[in-house]
């Protein structure tokens, strides 16, 4: 009895989260063409987390910080929380270095402006799943010890909240109350409470306000994607 070759192993499983099908559809030849990829496209983050749900064998994530679904670094955190072992490369318009600066600490293992040559993106992939973090040069070197520091303490914060408490902590920073909470995640309200209590120690604040300035803060990462394809060209 004959069976059909399987798949190579050495294929790598990857996900692009993008809403700009043009720039999927280069990024996904030049992964499929140059790295044996088998990849999946995602254009919202929820198409994402349906399809990181479906693919257990998924070890790569190109996400785009302002897909629909998607807001600032929020998306990112949720990734990290919910699937620890998934790489995440942040493939975004936006190079201020504040944010760049905050996707690394929360868990990013690239940060590749959309500028960027496929080239360089294929090293990009090669050097994260060789288990090193990937930065363009110029962006490399503009990063301050300081700011890398700061956002590293306030990630190691955000990665001590488990899923639950992060979905409260979302919720939270909407400015919804617990009965509001437990209707939304479809628990008791004694539970959300016990999750409050958590999250304000973990973030080491004092109040409901200050836990949803600092996820705020996250979020400020405001990625103005208008010409994603031009690099592509």
């Amino acid at each position: 009895m004959t069976t059909s070759p399987p798949e190579s192993l050495d294929a790598i499983k990857a996900v692009i989260a993008d809403d700009h099908p043009l720039f999927r559809a280069a990024l996904r030849q030049t992964l499929s063409s140059t790295l044996a990829a088998s990849v999946h496209e995602a254009a919202s983050f929820t198409e994402l987390i349906q399809c990181l749900d479906q693919h257990a064998q998924v070890e790569l994530v190109f996400l785009d910080l302002n897909m629909p679904g998607n807001q600032g670094l929020a998306g990112l955190t949720a990734i990290r929380n919910q699937f620890p072992d998934i790489l995440v490369v942040v493939v975004s318009a936006n190079e201020q270095q504040d944010v760049i600066a905050r996707a690394m600490s929360f868990g990013a293992s690239a940060y590749v402006p959309k500028s960027t040559p496929l080239p360089e993106i294929v090293m990009a992939v090669e050097t994260v799943l060789a288990g090193d973090s990937w930065l363009p040069n110029h962006l490399r070197t503009s990063l301050t010890d300081q700011s890398n520091r700061l956002h590293q303490e306030f990630a190691i914060k955000l990665g001590q909240l488990t899923p639950q408490q992060f979905k409260v902590l979302r919720c939270l920073a909407d400015g919804l109350l617990n009965k509001q909470i437990a209707h939304e995640l479809d628990i008791q309200e004694t539970t959300v409470k016990q999750h409050v209590s958590a999250i304000l120690r973990k973030l080491g604040v004092i109040n409901r306000t200050q836990a949803g300035v600092l996820f705020h803060d996250m979020l400020r990462a405001d990625d103005e994607d208008n010409n994603p394809t031009e690099s592509m060209s």
